[in-house]
């Protein structure tokens, strides 16, 4: 019985201490609370890109976006990349548009969009900006 305590004890103890530099090796959780208004502008983010998405995909706006050869797909992750401040601005434009003109507007908008993010080199859609 003496062998086997002398033999087990080092091997606890070596598990305790490794078991323990884990836990405090480990970063605290913090616990910082969300104001009103940051929950108030992530809910609005949202429902701005919800609203641009809604108009992206009619079936009007589709066809003319793939009548300027643009992808589909590029249009919808480069919405999904818009930061909140260009979603909310591209939301109260396509709001601000006249009723017969906001599918003109909303495609300029689009391409307008593409086209400075291609321009800086976010993305590489159109050859032309090389």
């Amino acid at each position: 019985m003496k062998t086997l305590r002398r033999f087990l004890s080092p091997l606890l103890i070596l598990a305790l201490v490794l078991g323990s530099v884990s836990v405090s090796a480990a970063p605290l959780p913090t616990t910082e609370l969300i104001s009103t208004q940051a929950a108030l502008s992530a809910e609005r983010a949202d429902a701005d890109r919800e609203r641009i998405n809604e108009i992206l995909s009619r079936a009007d706006v589709q066809e003319q976006l793939l009548a300027q050869g643009v992808d589909l797909a590029e249009v919808d992750a480069r919405v999904a990349a818009l930061s909140d401040e260009e979603a909310r601005q591209m939301a109260e434009q396509l709001d601000q548009l006249p009723a017969g003109a906001s599918v003109v507007g909303a495609l300029l908008l689009v391409f307008l969009v593409l086209l400075v993010t291609d321009i800086l080199g976010l993305t590489n859609v159109f050859p032309f900006t090389r």
